[in-house]
């Protein structure tokens, strides 16, 4: 990558625009971009921020107008779906939008060397649909699966409800296609399962939120269905007791593809957005999902280590009905206890899940603050939320202190109790105050060097992640 060339600005967007239509076509190019692309789906760009929006058919096209971008010394924004929840995607003044969801092809699905080439752009859940009829599924599954990319699953390393069994985004990639900010093409890594040729630029780019490079595509690795499924609801009385659960099946043999835990003020929120009769008082539930052979033994020894521990159990027998939970998990939460929410993501070592619950409570206490969490329990992946009411008619604005300052506290909370700031959202815009309390002046001074190497210019998502 070419560092002496400075860039050389053009008078104004609307000539960056005409330039990009030349170049990746007409309809590729939008000057009044349509509402979605001012933020994500946790943070909005400033009212009147100006942008332009490009949306390359492929990688040649991307690396055009990337090499655009750079001539101009144009920020880049990379853009995925926008389903993001740190701000990664917010747009800032004068800034060139690059979204990838044009680049949906699966170029490729070997069963035999259980990989798949696909692009940024494909849809997440589209990919396991897509392997279905052949026996096989991805693994890494967000809660937003549906609708979240590829692409930017892997730019912020995404996790999902099965991670703990089968690894966050990192796990399943093997190699990227990437442009760098000035336009030039990198391929990283390799289609086989080992390899240790060279520093490795594949996980250095999984999690970068788009600051190093943009990635087009990548070669992730593909698992064989399941030969059985079962969910298992398993009741306790209170969270802490249903993280004590957790604790009980980490001692057993049985590894469950998914565990979630669910408090009661989730509980209550789901049944009142929903119609559900999940809540019940304080009671929390883990909603477990177990895989693979053995399905009978594994069900059998997962009771008796969760009755022992004194959960209500029940197997569901109904595909339908497990199904339905699981997609109440994923999203039935309704709008918490108000109109001003803040949803979080820390994680803990998922030995302090209990102390970490009892924590939130005592701080949504102390700040006055209404507080309900779901957890990636397997791993300790805690979803908090933080919410006050809002006055009738009011509208909407920034967080109320004392929402800032009760999960400014968790946050601290979950790093003395050795977690970190942040399980699987990424930082973007909204963690970046506390980065410095988990990374040391060392890190972030190498982090900051490593950026430079690969964009020079500081183009790629500025202000975001680091």
């Amino acid at each position: 990558m070419s560092t002496t060339a400075p860039p050389h600005p053009v008078p104004s967007l609307a000539d960056l625009a005409a330039r990009l239509r030349e170049e990746i076509g007409e309809e590729a190019v939008s000057e009044t971009p349509a509402p979605q692309y001012a933020g994500d789906r946790a943070v909005r760009a400033a009212e009147g921020t100006g942008f332009v929006l490009a949306l390359p058919r492929d990688t040649a096209g991307v690396q055009t107008t990337l090499r655009l971008a750079h001539e101009t010394g144009t920020p880049v924004v990379p853009r995925g779906a926008g389903s993001g929840l740190s701000g990664g995607a917010v747009p800032t003044d004068g800034a060139l939008v690059l979204g990838l969801e044009r680049l949906t092809a699966i170029r490729e699905i070997d069963v035999l060397d259980e990989v798949a080439v696909v692009e940024a752009g494909v849809v997440t859940a589209d990919l396991s649909t897509a392997l279905a009829p052949l026996g096989f599924f991805y693994a890494p599954d967000p809660a937003s699966a549906r609708l979240s990319t590829i692409g930017g699953n892997i730019a912020t390393n995404a996790g999902g409800l099965h991670c703990a069994k089968y690894g966050v985004t990192r796990e399943s990639v093997l190699a990227l296609e990437a442009v760098l900010a000035d336009g030039t093409l990198l391929t990283t890594g390799h289609r086989s399962l080992k390899g240790v040729t060279g520093l490795d630029l594949t996980q250095l780019l999984i999690g970068s939120e788009g600051t190093l490079a943009v990635i087009t595509a990548a070669t992730v690795r593909i698992r064989p269905l399941p030969v059985a499924r079962r969910t298992v609801v398993a009741r306790f009385d209170s969270a802490g007791s249903a993280a004590a659960g957790v604790n009980a099946i980490s001692r057993s043999p049985v590894r469950p593809a998914a565990t979630e835990l669910l408090d009661g003020a989730t509980l209550a929120d789901i049944e009142a957005h929903t119609g559900s009769a999940l809540a019940d008082g304080d009671s929390a539930l883990l909603l477990i999902e177990l895989d693979g052979y053995g399905i009978e033994e594994q069900s059998a020894d997962l009771v008796a280590v969760l009755t022992a521990a004194g959960a209500e159990m029940r197997l569901v027998p109904d595909e339908a009905e497990a199904e339905h939970l699981w997609e109440l998990r994923r999203s039935g939460r309704g709008s918490g206890a108000g109109g001003h929410r803040l949803g979080e993501d820390i994680a803990v070592p998922k030995s302090r899940l209990a102390e970490i619950f009892t924590a939130l409570s005592e701080i949504g206490d102390r700040h006055g603050v209404a507080t309900s969490a779901v957890a990636h329990a397997g791993d300790g992946n805690l979803h908090p939320s933080l919410a006050l009411p809002s006055a009738e008619g009011e509208a909407p604005g920034p967080l109320p202190p004392a929402i800032l300052a009760a999960a400014d506290e968790l946050v601290r909370t979950a790093l003395d109790l050795g977690g970190t700031v942040s399980g699987e959202h990424g930082i973007g815009t909204a963690k970046r105050e506390w980065l410095d309390l988990e990374l040391s002046p060392t890190s972030r001074g190498l982090q900051q060097r490593l950026k430079a190497a690969f964009d020079p210019h500081q183009l790629l998502n500025p202000g975001k992640a680091l």
